[in-house]
């Protein structure tokens, strides 16, 4: 029985792709194949759930780009990086973006079941991380601010002094970020925005 979760598999070399595609789908997942990332961003629009698994270096658009061009897109699909050119500033670049791992060829199937595995397991954190992205974006640039510093643990009293400001003035800021960024608690913005530094927000 297939499982359903679907795996966006990204890579120029037409042979590996194909060899990679029949294994993972021997393992009961839902494989889509694209032969360039502007194939792939091609088809974008329409995009469901699911993982996806990058090479590194390709023709046209690189991995690095790709990655960079979905999340300015707001599509935020857990990447896993396969070449077979790694390099260690690559791959920490590559991991700082986002990136679930950085794996080189040729891999062990084992571990990339694993990698796989732990990137499904954060698909759940990719659309809480959009989300966010979303609604940070419709922050003023003061309404950002005000919430770097409520979020850092300051009170209201000491971002106005900061800001020089009134009292009045943070608190306006305060509430109508709180209600941009559908938090419904102080913890629960501070959960949020720990989730998205991590992720490279």
């Amino acid at each position: 029985m297939r499982v359903n979760k679907n795996i966006f598999l990204v890579d120029d070399d037409a042979a590996a792709c194909h060899a990679l595609s029949v294994f993972l789908e021997a393992s009961r997942y839902n494989v889509q194949t694209f032969p360039s990332a502007e194939a792939f961003l091609e088809e974008s629009g329409d995009v469901p759930d699911g993982i996806m698994l990058l090479d590194h270096r390709m023709t046209g658009m690189s991995g690095l780009d790709l990655q960079a061009e979905l999340a300015k897109r707001g599509i935020s699909l857990p990447i896993i990086f396969l070449t077979g050119h790694g390099d260690v500033q690559t791959s920490v670049k590559a991991v700082k973006a986002g990136a679930i791992d950085f794996i080189e060829k040729p891999f062990n199937n084992e571990d990339l079941l694993a990698s796989i595995r732990e990137a499904f397991s954060r698909t759940g954190d990719s659309k809480k991380i959009a989300e966010f992205r979303k609604c940070h974006a419709s922050l003023t640039s003061r309404e950002q601010e005000v919430m770097k510093h409520v979020v850092a643990g300051m009170s209201n009293k000491d971002i106005a002094e900061l800001l020089r400001v009134s009292n009045r003035t943070i608190e306006v800021h305060r509430s109508k970020m709180m209600k941009k960024m559908e938090a419904e608690s102080l913890p629960d913005l501070v959960r949020m925005y720990a989730m998205c530094q991590q992720a490279g927000l």
